[in-house]
């Protein structure tokens, strides 16, 4: 940092207090999604942010993420021929315990999921990892296919009076939202399958996942009612304005905070009336 430069430095104590200030509650289920750069300089990096949020969720709480995958299968149907052919032959399997969370997410699902206690769902790409009361409840026998849907560490969360926050990150980073996309059957919804390599026995057997179209193309043709914005930014803001969830300042950043149940139901009815 340069010297006379102006930093508002977080510490854990702040973070404390603006999250119980945003509404947080004890005891609840919060799935977060974090920008750590919109945070500000906090003392401590990811290990105070984790701290903090395990803080105000109390002995009782549970703090869930998304994961994902480090360097998933996804769209190898997409890729050159070489590059398909190296990771057939030798991408390690996936190991819901071993196998890092995607970057592309942020540091703190990956800070996590290593975290002690730790509990991680087995469902390949689409992978949660939750620490606290819950965390079993939360990630254990997931389904294969269409792990958003039914079943689903967001079923759950949902289930269980949950609550989203978003802590410095835009509202296009709304995983719940791929919930209500399996709760609206519609001859527009776009589906995927994609095979991905997994342990059986002593070897490796490339399984085959069916699921909704989670990528940046997205489940519906979001394109022809959104035009140059994100579907779920645009969902997101609407819920917000509906009264689904509440915008304030933690650290530095404005942060978002949803009940999942409220902001689920919105999306649902969002999707049908824009795809009926």
């Amino acid at each position: 940092m340069a010297e006379g430069m102006s930093q508002q430095f977080v510490t854990r104590s702040k973070l404390v207090a603006d999250l119980r200030d945003l509404g947080v509650d004890d005891g609840r289920v919060v799935m977060v999604h974090t920008r750590m750069s919109a945070l500000g300089w906090v003392v401590g990096g990811t290990q105070t942010v984790i701290e903090a949020l395990l803080e105000v969720v109390g002995a009782g709480g549970t703090v869930l993420a998304y994961a994902g995958w480090e360097d998933d299968p996804y769209h190898l149907g997409e890729w050159a021929p070489e590059r398909q052919e190296a990771y057939r032959r030798e991408l390690p399997p996936f190991d819901p315990e071993r196998s890092a969370a995607d970057p592309d997410f942020g540091r703190i699902p990956e800070r996590l999921r290593t975290w002690p206690g730790a509990r991680c769902s087995d469902a390949h790409v689409f992978r949660f990892v939750a620490v606290g009361r819950q965390a079993e409840e939360l990630t254990v026998d997931v389904p294969w296919d269409f792990g958003a849907g039914p079943g689903s560490p967001l079923a759950r969360l949902v289930g269980t009076g949950g609550q989203v926050l978003c802590l410095g990150a835009p509202l296009d980073t709304l995983t719940v939202l791929h919930h209500a996309e399996t709760l609206v059957e519609r001859p527009q919804r776009r589906l995927v399958a994609y095979n991905v390599p997994v342990r059986a026995g002593d070897g490796i057997e490339w399984r085959s996942v069916h699921d909704i179209d989670t990528s940046s193309r997205g489940a519906f043709p979001y394109e022809k009612v959104v035009a140059g914005e994100d579907a779920f930014a645009v969902i997101g803001r609407e819920a917000l304005i509906a009264g689904a969830g509440r915008s304030g300042p933690v650290g530095s950043s404005t942060s978002h905070l949803f009940d999942a149940r409220a902001l689920v139901d919105f999306a649902t009815s969002w999707l049908r009336e824009h795809f009926s």
